[in-house]
């Protein structure tokens, strides 16, 4: 089933506020034609401090690095944009959302030489609850490997996130679906284990946490990052390395983590159960002690909740 989105109330745009529906871009904008847009997916979280942006600052980092890959300049500085994106959760009136700040070039030149394109920057946000459906969280999903796999090293620039490339990730998805499954896992080109359709992958086995190893082929999540420091401080052995696919069948426990899904159990891969086929005791430690940092329940590194206060007047456009 299609993720159903609940629209906020108003976007920021360029420095200002506009409301939801005034959000629009030419057809022939070079976003819409050749997906030349990067952006950042960011969860805002109810604490008892009041709301609170995740790792605010390591998101508009990677926002701002992959405007550099592709020489965009979104017009505005990371202090702006973090301003931004905590004024729109209140202008919202949200405890609690998802923000997706994004980058685009607009309607100007219509070939591959993108200047003569103006920029924009947008920063909707929106409340989100569990990305893979009703008690994934609890209960885990079933995936499959996908036939799709993840692009060689060098075709695109695999770190960045941008919206042309996840036009993979939707075939990976789209599969998924039409054959009974919540998501897929992707292989990189030499057939190890490489990402989800948006997620990153974990195995445990024999003790020890398992992610494959940034190679090219995958995006280095911010929430998989969450999680090695978080298994680390717990003391939970860490391997980052290269995946087998028969290394995720064999696995005694297997999950997904990112900002959407945050850490989600996976209880079975090709119709093969994992472990004892539902969430096993690591990822169940790992998910609780990721929901307490994200409420503020437990003590943090500095800079992975920035909290969100009263609306302050707009940035005036440059």
């Amino acid at each position: 089933m299609a993720t159903k989105l609940i629209e906020g109330e108003w976007i920021w745009q360029d420095g200002k506020f506009i409301p939801w529906h005034d959000a629009k871009i030419h057809v022939l904008a070079l976003a819409v034609q050749f997906g030349s847009s990067v952006f950042e997916g960011v969860r805002c979280y109810k604490t008892v401090d009041g709301p609170a942006i995740f790792r605010l600052d390591d998101h508009l980092a990677r926002l701002f690095d992959s405007c550099r890959v592709y020489r965009m300049d979104a017009g505005f500085t990371k202090e702006e944009l973090t301003k931004a994106c905590t004024e729109v959760v209140a202008r919202n009136k949200y405890e609690a959302c998802y923000i997706r700040p994004c980058v685009l070039r607009g309607y100007g030149s219509i070939g591959m030489n993108p200047v003569g394109s103006p920029i924009h920057t947008y920063i909707p946000c929106w409340p989100w609850g569990a990305y893979l459906g009703d008690g994934s969280l609890e209960e885990g999903v079933d995936v499959c490997i996908s036939s799709w796999q993840r692009a060689e090293p060098n075709t695109y620039p695999a770190t960045v996130k941008s919206a042309g490339h996840y036009n993979n990730s939707q075939l990976t998805k789209m599969e998924a679906v039409a054959h009974g499954y919540a998501d897929a896992i992707a292989l990189s080109p030499g057939g190890l284990v490489s990402e989800g359709s948006g997620q990153n992958v974990f195995l445990v086995r024999k003790g020890t946490l398992v992610t494959p190893v940034v190679d090219g082929t995958m995006l280095s999540g911010i929430t998989r990052d969450s999680i090695l420091m978080l298994a680390r401080d717990l003391g939970i052995p860490v391997s980052e390395q290269p995946v087998a696919r028969e290394m995720l069948y064999n696995a005694d426990e297997v999950f997904f983590t990112g900002t959407a899904v945050e850490v989600t159990p996976i209880r079975s891969i090709d119709r093969i159960a994992i472990g004892a086929g539902k969430t096993g005791p690591i990822t169940k430690l790992l998910q609780q002690r990721f929901q307490k940092a994200v409420h503020g329940e437990i003590p943090v590194p500095d800079g992975w909740l920035t909290p969100v206060r009263a609306t302050a007047p707009a940035i005036a456009p440059r």
